[in-house]
């Protein structure tokens, strides 16, 4: 069942975050189903603009409204990921999703306030909810590109004046993540008291954690093992997920730790099976793998377990 972001971030505010998670193909869209049914959890499934245009953006809609029917008992909204404004209209207009995110955090502060607001407008005319983006993370994630200097975290003392101004339901906020599969090295880590004083400007407001993929370091190991190079990557503590949920994170980006998952599933299937020229099998083994990496993930989110609660919630 298909709901808003906003109606989940409700009744997970406080006590726990939500998974959002990108997809860009079936094997993806069964796995993460299948994970989220095994672990109890509501989930936000999230449409990238490069995801859009990988296939077919008709193509992506279509699985996902068929996993919709496979898994009749599952609770989920559909997001758009990091979208511009024209491609936050063609989402709000499809009538398909149940929430978009406008990212003009490159713009000025004024700039973010206008496009935001124009998109927030046009999307609450038709139901659907609004996440945007305050302050600007580091990195790289398809067609947003960031360097270190340029990065900034979200200033506390504008987030009051940005939700009153553009209406936003969801606010993205920087603490120290960053897109990809680098985003920390030495002792760097999230920082809690800038998240603590964003909260105690806006009580009670949803906010979201971009770039907050963990990077498992035996992941990278067996990939490297298996003839991949991926040398200093490092990832978000998700011990940390549930302490920033209490400060008022109800949803939590995940995309390179998935991107990890099948890049170890596929290097070390072909590694140990070399005959094989069959999508079909490894497809199979990624779906199992793409589901328990999901499941996990959603204990330390503190969502596993809620979902008979959220759908009370909804009745």
């Amino acid at each position: 069942m298909i709901v808003t972001t906003k109606k989940l971030f409700e009744h997970a505010y406080g006590k726990y975050a939500i998974g959002a998670y990108n997809i860009n193909n079936a094997e993806q869209i069964i796995g993460l189903f299948k994970g989220n049914i095994k672990s109890q959890s509501p989930f936000i499934i999230q449409i990238s603009k490069g995801a859009r245009s990988y296939t077919s953006k008709i193509m992506l809609e279509g699985l996902i409204r068929s996993a919709d029917q496979m898994f009749p008992e599952a609770i989920f909204a559909v997001h758009l990921d990091h979208g511009d404004e024209q491609t936050c209209y063609d989402c709000i207009e499809s009538g398909f999703y149940s929430s978009v995110m406008i990212d003009a955090s490159s713009l000025s502060f004024d700039e973010n306030v206008a496009t935001t607001k124009r998109v927030v407008d046009a999307a609450h005319a038709k139901g659907i909810v609004v996440e945007a983006e305050l302050g600007q993370l580091g990195g790289v994630e398809e067609h947003v590109s960031v360097s270190d200097a340029d990065a900034k975290l979200t200033d506390p003392d504008s987030v009051k004046e940005f939700v009153s101004r553009t209406n936003v339901d969801s606010l993205a906020v920087a603490i120290g993540t960053s897109h990809g599969a680098f985003k920390f090295t030495g002792s760097q880590s999230l920082h809690f008291d800038v998240l603590a004083e964003i909260q105690n400007r806006v009580p009670g407001f949803p906010l979201v954690m971009h770039g907050s993929s963990s990077v498992p370091q035996d992941e990278v190991a067996r990939i490297n093992a298996a003839g991949g190079n991926l040398q200093g990557a490092k990832g978000v503590d998700d011990n940390q997920f549930k302490r920033a949920a209490q400060l008022g994170v109800t949803k939590i980006n995940i995309d390179t730790d998935g991107r990890l998952v099948w890049t170890r599933v596929h290097r070390e299937y072909f590694l140990e099976h070399p005959e094989n020229f069959d999508l079909r099998p490894i497809g199979k083994v990624f779906m199992e793998e793409y589901a328990n990496f999901i499941a996990a993930k959603n204990e330390k989110l503190g969502s596993a377990g809620q979902l008979d609660d959220v759908r009370k919630f909804l009745a």
